[in-house]
């Protein structure tokens, strides 16, 4: 049955992309609704992994409010062959130790399948673990190459998932981006060396920046949760680069676009998909001003079917869903499916 779940996942993602081309209790930190009925025969019970609070909150937020607004929706419809979604919930803060204590909570709870992780670390964390358990999963936004495939063992995860694009792909684009509309010669490289999800793709964009003759004049690397990048600007800024690509999570770039500025940085900034939602945190909006980063959904797109999810969110969350909100929903509705067709 496990099996046939997977596969199924598999077709689905090529038919359900929506976007047309990202309250705590003492048991385990674990969230369910109050309104789920309880576990029974008319019941399917499918976890979500998620940073619902910590530093990494806002993608986590979106997603599982994605998710829950698809939840909702399919069980107001009838559920799956008759039977109710009971969402069972768990806020793992961003941290990988508790991702992997999260996935044994919802193994214990009786989940069929598995909506997350967010972000790639913890997505990478309880991969292996949930393979050898043949549990299918499906992350809206972890874009690392090794959430689906570890290079180091050969080992293809068959029973992971995404409704998001790869970490190659965004820094080709990104590169093709610089050169093709910034009308970029130069560019320089600041990134995150203890995050396979950053390193990716910086690594790909320096690669196709080679490939389209966009030279690198400046390639810099911090550690994982630095504060300060003052030394790595300076640097930066006395190459003067056109772009400056920063691929990293949101609350980092909002320092990085600070301390850029003291620096005498005056590059085009670049990013990727962990951008999303730094209008929220960032100081000073004109900080970012005429930046540009990579997003697999846009509110502009003018499709029935991303307007359709556009007014209902806003109608539900009052809020403008952002990119993970919008893979979260797409998530839910390819796991869904799948088990629908699995039976």
């Amino acid at each position: 049955m496990k099996k046939l779940l997977c596969l199924l996942l598999a077709l689905m993602l090529v038919f359900a992309c929506l976007a047309g081309c990202s309250g705590d209790t003492d048991e385990g930190d674990a969230n369910n609704d109050s309104n789920s009925p309880s576990s029974d025969g008319d019941t399917i019970k499918v976890g979500l992994l998620a940073p619902l609070t910590g530093d990494v909150a806002e993608y986590g937020i979106a997603v599982a409010n994605g998710v829950r607004m698809y939840t909702e929706e399919l069980n107001a419809n009838g559920g799956i062959n008759g039977k109710t979604i009971e969402l069972v919930e768990y806020d793992e803060e961003g941290d990988e130790a508790r991702a992997v204590t999260g996935y044994n909570y919802l193994m214990d709870e009786g989940v069929v399948a598995i909506i997350g992780d967010v972000t790639t670390g913890p997505t990478v964390a309880v991969v292996a673990e949930s393979q050898a358990d043949g549990i299918p999963m499906i992350t809206a936004s972890a874009t690392a190459m090794n959430v689906t495939y570890d290079e180091e063992t050969d080992t293809l995860y068959e029973n992971m998932f995404r409704s998001c694009f790869i970490d190659p792909f965004q820094g080709e684009k990104m590169a093709s981006f610089a050169v093709e509309i910034v009308g970029a010669e130069t560019a320089a490289v600041l990134y995150n060396n203890g995050s396979d999800y950053s390193m990716g793709c910086a690594e790909s964009f320096v690669e196709m920046a080679g490939e389209l003759g966009l030279e690198i004049v400046a390639n810099e690397s911090y550690a994982n949760e630095a504060v300060d990048f003052q030394g790595q600007l300076t640097n930066i800024a006395a190459e003067n680069p056109d772009v400056l690509f920063v691929p990293d999570y949101y609350n980092t770039i909002a320092l990085v676009a600070q301390q850029a500025a003291s620096a005498g940085v005056n590059a085009t900034m670049l990013g990727v998909d962990g951008w999303d939602t730094v209008l929220n945190v960032v100081t000073d909006p004109a900080l970012i001003e005429g930046a540009y980063y990579c997003a697999g959904y846009s509110t502009q797109n003018t499709s029935e079917a991303v307007q359709n999810f556009l007014s209902a969110y806003q109608e539900k969350y009052d809020s403008v869903p952002n990119m993970f909100a919008a893979q979260g929903y797409d998530a839910a509705m390819i796991m869904y499916d799948a088990i629908a067709k699995a039976d």
